[in-house]
């Protein structure tokens, strides 16, 4: 698309060809977590904007438009077309835009006299958002539209279920056209996750079946005589009423802290710098970007919070000596400050210099994210030190995994200094999932104690309702945990000259284990017989019958994309990553493709479950 529509191979890139790009909101926010301000530049990008923005009249420069098809835009894009902002107009819809729309712009082009200016009209078909390689959201903005609330309360009407079903269902098929292939779909009966299966089929059917516009064209050779491919993907839509555990856990890993302390979004974090030394003013949080080329955040995102501070002071001290080294060649060489002494020295030093120099840039940039990383995990370890959030994530790995207490429950809830009202919240409302033989007056009793803490209630009556409905299903036994085992506190981080002193917070190493999740998955990859997996809707677009009967022979599936309806978070993700890299050692290549509706935080996942509470204690009826 930047590339002005045309296929660019590596041979024949020339000059960039200089161009503008507008977008609406949508368009931003899928374009940011994957292209940045830099590399926008080197594709010949000098200047991108908002769409509804004031925009001058430039003369010469081709514009690219990559935005929804709504008619507020096309409204924006038909006056953009009067003022004859543009010589040149390239059009790339997110979504495919219907024949009556394009029919008004066309309409407006020629009224406008500049038909002859527009290039290109595209439908893409990207309208999700791709945050990793193997992960991806539909909505960020406005993103309660599809949030876990918005689909379980009581009262939303059947009109707005059919709009949210179907504006999830035309996402998750560009995300399959992206993909190039048709996937077999199998989800629970009775969900949420089954109008969405259904739709999906319906769609993907109507579109394999329609030979003018059909765009899985490099699979069609099987559509017709039944004969799959072997890479066709499983697509398992869940729901996420399976486990409502998981989004409340409090976690370890660096990329789920971040995103549950600090907010990560679109991977993008806000930390705050020190208070500035006039008069005591803060000074603006600083946008950290952490994106795929941070090597540091690909490596370490998924790791313990203690391996990451230890691994944040060995690049320190690699830099340092970097530096130093640097320091003293220049030095031995005779060249000190502004001064430059002549100098016949061998030629390996001279040659150790040359690469000394060369491999600035890229010190610099060592520099900047060791930085940046020192920043937001100082901001992460001020958070886990103030509400113990180590002591949190123990207890609640050994709640999961039917361990002993090393206390009682009550008594970390009755203690002032254990945390905020919202952990301890999220702490009980785990036990209360995962308990087995805790009695009502238990429950109680730890309700009144909560209450005298200052938390609020709210989540409760919803979560009553929600474990009341799911007891029948085996899936509220499948939580394991994994368990934690302290180990020593590594001597380099607990040294006085350490950024990060760790004392009093332990250093947890994990044991591995899958989320409920997770297993479900390695349940249909495997294609595993197990009464509840085999109760699941299996359904094929591909088939000219339509249907859900499962065929009785079926290979394991190398690829699988797992999509919750109600939104996702980072632990269910990082726990798919550390499923796959173990089958990759052990068997065959597997790859997994984890995707939700939205992205939630613990914080904002138990303002829903409170916003639900809410409404079964003051019914609202519409």
């Amino acid at each position: 698309m930047l590339n002005l529509n045309v296929q660019h191979t590596k041979v024949l890139v020339a000059e960039p060809v200089w161009k503008i790009l507008i977008y609406d909101r949508v368009g931003q926010d899928i374009i940011s977590p994957i292209i940045s301000i830099k590399e926008l530049r080197e594709l010949g990008v000098t200047l991108h904007v908002q769409l509804h923005s004031d925009r001058d009249s430039i003369p010469d420069v081709p514009a690219i438009y990559f935005c929804m098809p709504t008619t507020e835009n096309l409204d924006r894009i038909q006056q953009d077309f009067a003022k004859g902002l543009y010589d040149v107009y390239y059009l790339n819809f997110l979504a495919p835009i219907t024949r009556q729309k394009i029919e008004d712009l066309a309409g407006a082009a020629l009224q406008a006299g500049c038909v002859a200016n527009i290039h290109r009209v595209y439908d893409q078909y990207v309208n999700f958002i791709s945050l990793e390689d193997d992960f991806f959201i539909l909505k960020h903005q406005q993103s309660e539209l599809m949030s876990y609330y918005t689909i379980n309360r009581a009262n939303t009407k059947d009109d707005e279920m059919m709009m949210l079903m179907d504006s999830m269902v035309d996402s998750l098929f560009d995300v399959f056209v992206t993909l190039g292939n048709v996937p077999i779909i199998r989800c629970p009966r009775n969900t949420a996750a089954e109008m969405v299966a259904r739709k999906l089929e319906k769609k993907l059917r109507e579109n394999l079946w329609d030979a003018r516009s059909n765009l899985f064209h490099m699979d069609t050779s099987q559509a017709g005589n039944g004969v799959f491919s072997f890479q066709r993907p499983v697509l398992l839509l869940l729901d996420r009423n399976i486990d409502l555990a998981t989004p409340l856990h409090h976690t370890w890993s660096y990329q789920a802290l971040v995103h549950d302390l600090l907010e990560l979004s679109l991977n993008l974090v806000y930390v705050d710098d020190d208070v500035s030394m006039h008069a005591g003013a803060r000074k603006k949080p600083k946008p950290c970007d952490l994106d795929r080329n941070d090597r540091f955040w690909i490596t370490h995102k998924g790791s313990p919070f203690p391996t990451v501070a230890e691994a944040i002071q060995e690049e320190l001290e690699s830099y340092r000596s970097s530096e130093d080294e640097i320091k003293r060649l220049k030095t031995s060489m005779g060249i000190d400050g502004e001064n430059e002494v002549a100098f016949s020295m061998v030629n390996d030093t001279t040659a150790r210099l040359t690469n000394a120099v060369n491999s600035l840039p890229q010190l610099m940039e060592k520099k900047r994210l060791i930085d940046m990383h020192t920043k937001i995990a100082t901001a992460v370890l001020n958070f886990i030190k103030s509400r113990r959030l180590d002591s949190f994530f123990e207890l609640e790995e050994k709640i999961m995994s039917k361990q002993t207490l090393d206390r009682p429950i009550l008594d970390l809830l009755k203690d002032p200094e254990f945390g905020l009202p919202e952990d301890k919240m999220r702490l009980y409302i785990i036990f209360y999932i995962c308990a087995q033989n805790a009695s009502e007056h238990e429950f109680e009793r730890m309700k009144e104690v909560l209450q005298e803490a200052g938390c609020d209630s709210s989540p409760l009556p919803y979560v009553q309702r929600w474990k009341a409905l799911m007891n029948r299903s085996p899936m509220v036994n499948q939580y394991e945990g994994g368990g934690t085992k302290t180990v020593s506190m590594f001597s380099k981080l607990v040294s006085q000259g350490s950024s990060f002193v760790m004392e009093g917070v332990k250093n947890l190493v994990v044991k591995r284990h899958n989320l409920p999740i997770t297993k479900l998955t390695e349940q249909v990859m495997e294609c595993r017989n197990n009464v509840e997996i085999d109760d699941y809707l299996y359904l094929d677009p591909k088939l000219l019958k339509n249907g859900d009967v499962m065929p009785k022979n079926r290979s394991p599936f190398q690829d699988a994309v797992v999509f919750i309806v109600g939104g996702g978070n980072y632990i269910e993700y990082q726990n798919m990553i550390e499923f796959i890299k173990q089958k990759q050692s052990s068997q065959s290549h597997k790859r997994i493709i984890y995707g939700s509706s939205t992205l939630t935080n613990s914080k904002q996942f138990l303002k829903e479950l409170s916003a639900l509470g809410r409404e079964i204690q003051t019914p609202v009826f519409s």
